[in-house]
């Protein structure tokens, strides 16, 4: 067995714009997958044909693999007639498939404010909107940000999917530089490495969100 982990070293910057990349792709990911899951939430919570959709589209999604959606965006889509990059599939991708855990995260957020006080907003004519956006959400949003953190968590760790359709995000960046050099125990564990640093710096930032919204929910209580 003959390691060279001095390699790295000089390989590192391109590693380095590759787990930037995997950064763009998971924030753009959950971002997109926030705005579907809110979507299908309010809409899983209706009293109205559109929970019908709701439910398929979660049901479809968190029963089929990311990766298999991946192909049948990037690879699919244009025997349709619709190309899109690889890029913009990756971030379709992640969206998707992170909005229909994210769905169940919010209804789950939303159901747990008390309905005395969606009660007491609509006596004071706030409306039905109104009473969402700014006495519901903003509970249900500080209530679900935990599992938020995690599913982001997940997001990141989902996007090396994305290098099999080519994307040069952090895992395509080392299975290149691997294949080059023969060096793949030190790239992938570079890489692993690089994960995980990632990951531990996000979950750290997730924990310090919490305790100082907890406080401020304890202060606002005294």
């Amino acid at each position: 067995m003959n390691l060279d982990f001095s390699i790295i070293p000089k390989y590192l910057p391109f590693l380095l714009q590759g787990a930037g990349l995997t950064i763009e792709l998971a924030v753009l990911g959950i971002a997109f997958g926030i705005l579907l899951g809110l979507v299908a939430a309010l809409m899983k919570i209706s009293h109205t044909p559109l929970r019908y959709i709701a439910h398929f589209y979660i049901w479809l999604i968190r029963g089929t693999p990311l990766l298999v959606q991946l192909f049948l965006i990037y690879f699919g889509l244009p025997q349709l007639g619709i190309t899109l990059s690889a890029f913009a599939s990756s971030v379709i991708g992640l969206g998707i498939n992170s909005g229909a855990y994210l769905a169940e995260v919010f209804r789950g957020g939303i159901e747990a404010i008390p309905e005395g006080q969606t009660e007491a907003s609509l006596s004071l004519g706030m409306g039905k909107f109104l009473t969402m956006r700014r006495i519901i959400f903003p509970q249900a949003l500080r209530i679900s940000i935990p599992s938020l953190g995690n599913q982001f968590i997940i997001t990141l760790k989902d996007s090396s999917l994305c290098s099999v359709i080519t994307m040069s995000d952090l895992l395509q960046t080392s299975q290149r530089f691997a294949s080059r050099t023969f060096a793949s125990l030190e790239f992938y564990t570079a890489a692993a490495v690089l994960y995980l640093l990632m990951t531990t710096v996000i979950s750290a930032l997730l924990r310090s969100l919490e305790w100082r919204l907890s406080r401020e929910s304890r202060t606002r209580g005294n």
